[in-house]
C-alpha cells in the first residue's frame, strides 16, 4: 500500500521526489546501479514486446469501432513506446492509430530527449511554443485518413488534451478500456522485473531489521531501507515507516514518532527495477510482542493465506475481498470496511504503476486470469492502538496464484 502523505512521514526528500511515476528517473538509476552484485537484473523490455503490444490494442482498437488511441507522458507512454517523460503543460504524447504507425507528438525543444528512450518505430511530429499540439494531432490524424471512427482518450489523460482535439472537431471518447486490456496481463519479461524488485526489497528489509534502534524516527529507518534497496539495483518508490499508534492508520500520522519497546513498527516499502515495481509491507513489535499483538498479526496472516487460496482463474477479483472479510468477522473485526478490521480493499494491481488495474475490492467482477498481478494485504486497523499489515504481491500463473515474495510465518521473524 502507497501514500499520498509520504512526505512528511519520515521520508527524505529525495525519496519523496520519486513518489510520482516517473520513468525516467527509476529506469536509468536502476541501470546506473546494475552492476551491483547480489542480485542479476532482468533484460529490459524488447522492442519487439512493445510492438506486440501495440499490435494486440489495434486489434481492439478496431473490435470497438476507435481509429486511434491517444495516451499522455506516463506509465503508459512507457509501456507502448518506451518514451519515458513526465506530465507537464506541455503536451507530450502518443496517438495509436487502429493501423500503421505510432506517432509521438512533444515541444521542439523536448525532442532529443525524447527520443532517447523512444523504442519502437514512430512518427515524431513537434511543435512550437505559439502553436497547439492538439492542432498537430488533428491534422496528422485528417492527413492520415486512418478510416472512420472517435479517438480514444485513454483514462488516466488529463481533460486538457481531451478538450483541446474535441474543440477541433475531433470526435474524441473513452478508450473502450483497449489500454487497460492490455496492461492487466503482464508478460513473462514484465513479471520476472517485478520479480528482481521483490527480490531486491525482502533483501534491502533483511538488512535494515537489524539496524533499527530503539529512538529511531521513520525518516532514518527509511534512509536505511532506501539505500539498501538502491545499492542492490532498485530505484526507491517510498519508504513508509509507522511508528505504534500511527501502524493504526493504514497512511500514517503526521505527528512525531520514535522506535519504542513494546510497539509496533510496520514498514511498507518498494522499489522498481526498469519501471516496474515491488510493494511489500512487513509488521513487527520492538522487543517483546504482546498477546493481542500476536493475535493480530497471526489473523492477519491467516487472512493472507484466505486471498492467496481464493484466487483461483476465473474468479471475480470482488470475492477474494469477501472471502477475507467473512474471515475476520468470524473473528470480531469490521463487519465490512468498519474499524477495528480492515479499512482498505484487500489489494491492488502492480505493475509499472504502484496501484493499477485490477483491484481486490468488494463487487469487482473482473475475472482473474493468468498473468494478472496485485498485491495482497488484508490489514487490521485498532484506532488508537496499534495496526498490522502484511503485504506480498502475487502474480497469476496457470496453474494458479504465485508469490513475488514469500509471507513471514510468525511476528518473531517477520524478514524470512
Amino acid at each position: 500500500m502507497m501514500t499520498a502523505r509520504r512526505a512528511f512521514l519520515g521520508m527524505s526528500a529525495a525519496t519523496a521526489g520519486v513518489m510520482a511515476f516517473n520513468p525516467l528517473s527509476a529506469s536509468r538509476a536502476t541501470l546506473a546501479l546494475a552492476a551491483t552484485p547480489g542480485i542479476v537484473l532482468p533484460p529490459p523490455i524488447s522492442a519487439a514486446e512493445r510492438l506486440q503490444r501495440i499490435a494486440k490494442a489495434q486489434k481492439l482498437m478496431r473490435a470497438a469501432g476507435l481509429k486511434a488511441v491517444l495516451v499522455e507522458a506516463g506509465s503508459s507512454l512507457v509501456y507502448f513506446t518506451g518514451v519515458e517523460w513526465w506530465r507537464s503543460e506541455r503536451l507530450t504524447a502518443a496517438v495509436i492509430p487502429a493501423d500503421g504507425e505510432t506517432l509521438i507528438v512533444t515541444p521542439a525543444f523536448e525532442e532529443p530527449s525524447v527520443r532517447e528512450t523512444l523504442a519502437i518505430p514512430a512518427q515524431v511530429r513537434v511543435w512550437d511554443e505559439h502553436e497547439s499540439p492538439h492542432a498537430l494531432i488533428a491534422d496528422w490524424l485528417r492527413t492520415r485518413r486512418i478510416g472512420s471512427g472517435p479517438v480514444g482518450i485513454e483514462s488516466t489523460v488529463r481533460f486538457f488534451a481531451f478538450d483541446g482535439l474535441a474543440k477541433l472537431g475531433v470526435a474524441v471518447q473513452d478508450d473502450a478500456g483497449v489500454v487497460r486490456a492490455c496492461r492487466v496481463v503482464k508478460s513473462p519479461a514484465e513479471i520476472a522485473l517485478m520479480q528482481a524488485a521483490s527480490d531486491i526489497t525482502v533483501a534491502a528489509y533483511r538488512e535494515t531489521a537489524p539496524r533499527i534502534a530503539r529512538g529511531m524516527t521513520p525518516k532514518e529507518i527509511g534512509q536505511i531501507m532506501s539505500g539498501a534497496m538502491e545499492r542492490r539495483g532498485g530505484a526507491t518508490q517510498f519508504t513508509l515507516i509507522l511508528l505504534g499508534e500511527a501502524s493504526a492508520y493504514p497512511h500514517g500520522s503526521g505527528k512525531p514518532q520514535e522506535v519504542r519497546d513494546g510497539e509496533v513498527v510496520l514498514m511498507d516499502c518498494g522499489c522498481s527495477v526498469l519501471g516496474y515495481q515491488s510493494d511489500i509491507s512487513r509488521t513487527m513489535v520492538f522487543g517483546e510482542a504482546t498477546k493481542s499483538q500476536r493475535a493480530v498479526w497471526d489473523l492477519v496472516r491467516r487472512g493472507q493465506q484466505i486471498a492467496f487460496d481464493t484466487a483461483k482463474a476465473g474468479t471475480p477479483a470482488g470475492e477474494i475481498d469477501d472471502a477475507v472479510r467473512a474471515a475476520y468477522v468470524k473473528a470480531g473485526y469490521g463487519p465490512g470496511y468498519k474499524l477495528p478490521g480492515t479499512s482498505h480493499r484487500t489489494g491492488h494491481g502492480i505493475g509499472l504503476d504502484g496501484h493499477e488495474p485490477v483491484h481486490l475490492v468488494h463487487g469487482e467482477t473482473t475475472p482473474l486470469a493468468p498473468g494478472m498481478c496485485f498485491s495482497d494485504e488484508p490489514g487490521i486497523y485498532i484506532p488508537g492502538s496499534f495496526g498490522v499489515r502484511l503485504e506480498d504481491c502475487i502474480h497469476m500463473s496457470p496453474s494458479g496464484p504465485k508469490w513475488f515474495s514469500v509471507p513471514p510465518s510468525s511476528i518473531d521473524a517477520p524478514f524470512t
